[in-house]
């Protein structure tokens, strides 16, 4: 009885763990059924463990299937793998297929590798596409960079404010590595700037803003770049100030206050120079009024030592006199004053 018993335990385990089993596998299979028959039914089979493995990988199946349909369905033949390898990369895999299948309407070639390169790089792929496809319009300046015109000036001193339009399309081959819209901005700014200066006259530009556009394109700007240039359309040209005028006029006021300046360093020398004469009359003075204090002396000395009579004393005095009278007559006041 007990091995009966044992043997009936035995089974029911037995039943509950298969029942179990099946339960899982339904409950599996019903949640992967639907798009399973989904992409069958679409002509996209995807096989069942793939369904369950990208499941098992964090990998949204629903998103790999429906991108899958959309690629069969445009003629595009892209394998799972490959779209889940895309995805475990970081990239947006309905994004890349939305993309190819625009490009490929409008007879681009953009093959997968190029295609998941750019989304992983971090450009808008489908973007790309859409303005290869439909090109846009770039406003030269960007008004948003705080600069409303291209500010030139022409080799007569006018001053020229510009504002042009860029027609541009992405260039998918040089989107990887390429320069941005930034440097399409700031080239044909530069283009602009150098076409305007080489005009001999403002007024040959404002009749002919066209002679711009052509020396603009000419140039090759869009080398390296992610965008190929069609056009560069000038949409307004505007007279500004007369720089060269005001160059000159500031260079003029330079160099009148240089020349001023030289002038009073000048004066200042000429002053300082007749500062130093007027104390070197006053050395000079004082160097006679010395020598003349010991004129008395000598004269007392000459006395005592009888090398001086006073017959002498006194032509010495005559002849003082004589050439104070001639002093006195030869000064213009004393004879004025005299008359």
């Amino acid at each position: 009885m007990n091995v009966l018993a044992l043997e009936f335990d035995r089974y029911t385990i037995g039943l509950g763990l298969l029942a179990l089993f099946v339960l899982i596998m339904i409950m599996v299979l019903w949640r992967f059924l639907g798009l399973y028959i989904r992409a069958w039914i679409s002509g996209a089979s995807v096989g069942m463990l793939d369904l369950i493995g990208m499941s098992l990988r964090k990998v949204n199946p629903t998103a790999i299937v429906n991108a899958r349909i959309q690629a069969v369905r445009a003629g595009l033949e892209i394998s799972t793998q490959e779209m889940e390898s895309h995805v475990l990369a970081g990239g947006d895999v309905v994004r890349v297929i939305n993309a190819m299948i625009a490009a490929n309407k409008a007879n681009i070639d953009l093959p997968w590798k190029t295609a998941t390169a750019i989304d992983l790089a971090g450009r808008d792929i489908l973007d790309a596409v859409q303005t290869s496809v439909n090109p846009k319009v770039i406003d030269v300046p960007n008004a948003a960079l705080g600069r409303p015109t291209i500010d030139a000036v022409a080799r007569n001193g006018i001053q020229l404010k510009v504002k042009a339009r860029v027609t541009v399309r992405t260039n998918i081959k040089q989107l990887v590595g390429g320069a941005t819209e930034e440097t399409i901005i700031a080239r044909v700014g530069q283009g602009i700037v150098s076409a305007i200066g080489s005009a001999a006259d403002h007024a040959d530009v404002l009749e002919n803003p066209d002679h711009i556009s052509r020396a603009v394109l000419d140039k090759g700007l869009d080398a390296n770049t992610a965008f190929e240039i069609l056009s560069i359309d000038i949409a307004d040209v505007d007279v500004g100030d007369n720089i060269g005028a005001k160059l000159q006029a500031e260079q003029a006021e330079a160099d009148k206050r240089r020349f001023q300046a030289e002038a009073e360093k000048r004066r200042a020398l000429a002053v300082a120079q007749e500062q130093e004469n007027i104390a070197k009359q006053a050395e000079n003075r004082a160097a006679v009024v010395l020598a003349e204090a010991e004129v008395p002396r000598a004269i007392s000395e000459a006395f005592r030592n009888g090398n001086l009579g006073v017959l002498d004393y006194y032509k010495l005095r005559n002849v003082q006199a004589d050439t104070a009278m001639r002093e006195a007559v030869a000064k213009p006041a004393d004879r004025g004053g005299a008359s």
